[in-house]
């Protein structure tokens, strides 16, 4: 082996360089339709549906196009699948925190009116008032303002299971004020 063609420093004595790394440069907005059909399919094998497929794509552009990024190499593709997907986890994340919507029947409507118009608001308010204060607090707290049952908790300064029993107690304590029979658990208001 030739000892000149295996030296470790250049003839002025420097390490030689490694091949520079290219500087960043911003996501070029025409090169986006270029990608489409790449991201359609990516989408579309996320999704499972053609509808989908189409609105993440588009969310992904509007999010890759109102907050540019510096690439630092010339993979475009790589970058917009890497938002693509992670457009979709936070739209499956967002949707998992939706509660999910059933429609009424026609029935339930109706009970719901017969029930709500066999009291008076008068009533019912002075069944609350008439409940012992620790009851009555987790009572307005919950089914009155519309806390959770944690939001309740941290509000009372008391600890969520304690919530939940004098929530208990406090609606049978109301549902007898009101002339219901005891077991009443349901929210009166």
């Amino acid at each position: 082996m030739n000892a000149s063609t295996h030296t470790s420093a250049t003839s002025d004595g420097q390490q030689p360089s490694a091949v520079p790394e290219p500087l960043p440069r911003p996501l070029d907005p025409a090169v986006l339709p270029d990608h489409i059909d790449v991201l359609y399919r990516a989408a579309w094998a996320l999704c499972g549906s053609r509808h989908e497929a189409e609105d993440l794509v588009q969310e992904t552009f509007a999010q890759v196009l109102k907050r540019p990024r510096l690439l630092r190499r010339d993979n475009n593709i790589g970058y917009l699948l890497r938002a693509l997907r992670n457009t979709h986890i936070t739209r499956h994340r967002a949707a998992m925190r939706r509660p999910t919507t059933v429609p009424l029947l026609e029935t339930d409507s109706e009970d719901r009116v017969e029930i709500a118009g066999s009291f008076d608001a008068r009533e019912v308010m002075a069944a609350i008032a008439a409940t012992p204060q620790p009851y009555r607090d987790a009572v307005v707290a919950v089914d009155v303002v519309g806390l959770s049952y944690l939001e309740a908790a941290r509000h009372l300064r008391t600890r969520k299971a304690t919530i939940a029993s004098r929530l208990h107690r406090g609606r049978q304590h109301i549902a007898g004020a009101l002339g219901e029979p005891a077991s009443a658990s349901r929210s009166v208001v």
